[in-house]
């Protein structure tokens, strides 16, 4: 999945699919859970004091804040295919870099939207400071980004593939 403008994600099917069921899940068995939960802390009593009844709400807002999250994402989605293998830096790669010319100090990231980060590989949005300025850069390449302090930092790109999951 991969981030190209404000209003417009790009997925992969298989994301869009993913992302699809879990929507549909919130938005159904799982409302019905919370319901559940919270009819139940209901009923035993005083709600100032109901720590359960507490706990199930916040949990609701929660779920209902991620169906409000999906449901502007998928709206705003375009299924499309995964980049190419073509050595040029694009959302849905995992990019390797090396820092100021350091081939010993890399970073191996994958440039996509927050909601296709996983803990097994760092994830950095294509709008981010690092990842517009090695977004379509190729391998061999220098990209300059700015850092916090409004330094500039220089990477080379050392490998882009396409993301398998």
């Amino acid at each position: 999945m991969t981030q190209t403008s404000e209003n417009v994600t790009w997925l992969t099917q298989e994301a869009y699919n993913q992302l699809k069921a879990e929507l549909e899940y919130l938005s159904g068995p799982a409302r019905t859970e919370i319901a559940t939960k919270i009819a139940a802390a209901r009923e035993e009593g005083d709600l100032r004091e109901n720590g359960g009844y507490h706990a199930a709400k916040e949990e609701q807002g929660k779920q209902e804040l991620r169906v409000r999250q999906l449901t502007q994402l998928l709206e705003h989605a375009k299924v499309g295919e995964a980049p190419a293998a073509d050595g040029v830096v694009a959302p849905g790669m995992v990019v390797t870099i090396a820092f100021d010319g350091d081939e010993d100090d890399t970073l191996t990231f994958l440039l996509a939207s927050r909601e296709y980060a996983s803990a097994d590989i760092e994830t950095y949005s294509p709008q981010s400071p690092l990842g517009s300025g090695v977004n379509g850069k190729k391998i061999g390449e220098d990209a300059q980004y700015e850092l916090p302090n409004g330094k500039l930092a220089s990477v080379k790109i050392l490998q882009a593939k396409p993301y398998q999951a």
